[in-house]
């Protein structure tokens, strides 16, 4: 399969499917989609994110080498939506290393911070800062402030996140 080609032809579920079925734990192939992923093109990137998002689900340990990189995505002003809206879901499945965990917890919280983010965008990094903040009482409490500022305004699935984090 030409997952270039694949990717363009059709965006779909059952397509995203078939190039993660095809991907499996594969690392040259997830090298070959985490490539198109991260390119400048936009349709890409977008369509790619779907794909990388599942197979990160499936094999964490296909991300190790990407981390830098993912957080860049999840860092920049200009990614599409869908690029960080799929980092951020892929980072609630995967063990971040130590060194990128404060990169990874202040880029979500900025997004969380965000009220001009998409609601899945700001669900998704909130689970992730979350994760990273257990443990430490402070994080936790800097992830609370910003959810609190933000109450008023949350979505029905940002209220349903907030309560999760208040109640652990």
């Amino acid at each position: 399969m030409n997952i270039r080609e694949a990717l363009l032809a059709e965006h779909s579920k059952t397509q995203t499917m078939k190039i993660v079925e095809y991907v499996g734990g594969d690392t040259e192939r997830f090298g070959e989609l985490m490539r198109l992923f991260l390119s400048d093109t936009y349709r890409l990137s977008q369509r790619a994110a779907w794909a990388v998002s599942y197979c990160a689900e499936l094999h964490p340990e296909l991300v190790k080498p990407y981390f830098g990189k993912l957080i860049n995505q999840l860092e920049r002003d200009d990614a599409h939506v869908a690029v960080r809206r799929n980092v951020a879901r892929m980072l609630q499945f995967v063990e971040i290393p130590k060194r990128y965990q404060g990169r990874a917890f202040d880029a979500c919280l900025a997004l969380v911070d965000d009220p001009s983010e998409p609601v899945a965008v700001r669900c998704f990094s909130m689970t992730v800062a979350a994760r990273l903040a257990a443990g430490s009482p402070e994080l936790l409490n800097e992830l609370r402030l910003v959810v609190d500022q933000h109450s008023a305004s949350m979505t029905a699935g940002l209220r349903v996140r907030a309560r999760r984090l208040t109640e652990s």
